[in-house]
């Protein structure tokens, strides 16, 4: 008994407290870094829309913005709940179907006041198959910030903290392909915005368990 005691004791010996905050700088870290340099890739490759002074004047351009932006801080709020051994993902389902729906509602409304020619463009737009890929390009850098900043952490379900990642990253790649994407249909964003996010969630959910294991 002794010796065990001696063990732990050694054991402990040289522990040290873990400063005040130290998650939530290494979030910082982790994260900020990446969507920076997320957008400055969409900048370089494909630059911001070229009637983007326009554009801010206009209020789908925000809505847009908005339900990209709600989706990851929700995700992001998730994320940091989960990177604890007890913790978990709280409300954060709940607000997803609420964005959703607020989304939702807003695109029955542009399809109901606008005639049905224009159906096809609100729907389908001109970039239907290459927003959900672009968008998932756009993610990557962010969720492999997001998993750097759980690497130091301790996550309890990792199939279920990698998708909440992958719907942060998801919504963060979306919200800075955004700032290109010249679409102005709500349905096009409600259906292929989040085609993109969810594929970037499944990818979450595929990768955290090997990815987060501790």
């Amino acid at each position: 008994m002794t010796e065990t005691d001696d063990i732990i004791e050694r054991l402990a010996g040289d522990l040290k407290p873990v400063p005040r905050n130290a998650l939530r700088r290494r979030f910082a870290l982790g994260i900020v870094p990446s969507l920076a340099f997320s957008l400055l890739l969409m900048l370089t490759i494909l630059r911001l829309r070229i009637d983007m002074p326009d554009v801010l004047m206009l209020p789908v351009f925000w809505i847009k913005s908005a339900y990209n932006a709600l989706i990851a801080a929700a995700a992001f709020a998730a994320i940091f709940r989960l990177s604890r051994p007890d913790g978990s993902e709280g409300s954060f389902f709940g607000l997803l179907a609420a964005i959703f729906a607020a989304m939702a509602t807003v695109a029955a409304i542009q399809l109901m006041t606008a005639p049905v020619e224009t159906y096809p463009v609100l729907i389908l737009g001109s970039s239907a198959l290459h927003c959900p890929v672009l968008i998932i390009g756009f993610a990557l850098p962010v969720y492999a910030g997001i998993v750097w900043s759980l690497r130091r952490a301790a996550p309890a379900d990792l199939r279920l903290t990698g998708f909440v990642a992958g719907i942060a990253a998801g919504a963060a790649g979306a919200w800075v392909y955004s700032w290109f994407c010249t679409e102005n249909g709500m349905p096009f964003v409600l259906i292929w915005y989040s085609l993109g996010i969810l594929l970037t969630g499944a990818l979450g959910s595929l990768t955290g368990p090997r990815l987060l294991r501790w």
